[in-house]
């Protein structure tokens, strides 16, 4: 995915999503070198557990994100899709 356009995001709670398992929530801090940079971050591996994806981003904007990371840094060559977390509509 092309990180270019993402500076409206900066300061945000969003979900970052791979063509990986895993499943990045946190707060975009900044988009550089082909990586983005998050705080307060819920590092999720979607293999361990029995939600997919999509209910466990619904569930995250529900009751919170479950911070286990102070921060992460994500390549941008894994990255499917980043959405601001209150765009994400429960169904």
């Amino acid at each position: 995915m092309e990180l270019d356009g993402l500076g409206d995001l900066i300061g945000r709670p969003v979900v970052v999503d791979t063509c990986t398992p895993m499943l990045y929530l946190g707060t975009l801090v900044q988009v550089d070198a082909g990586l983005l940079h998050l705080e307060g971050v819920d590092v999720h591996d979607s293999t361990e557990s029995q939600a997919s994806k999509e209910l466990y981003i619904i569930e995250a904007k529900k009751f919170g994100v479950k911070v286990n990371r102070k921060s992460a840094r994500v390549v941008g060559g894994t990255v499917v899709s980043v959405s601001p977390l209150e765009d994400v509509i429960s169904f």
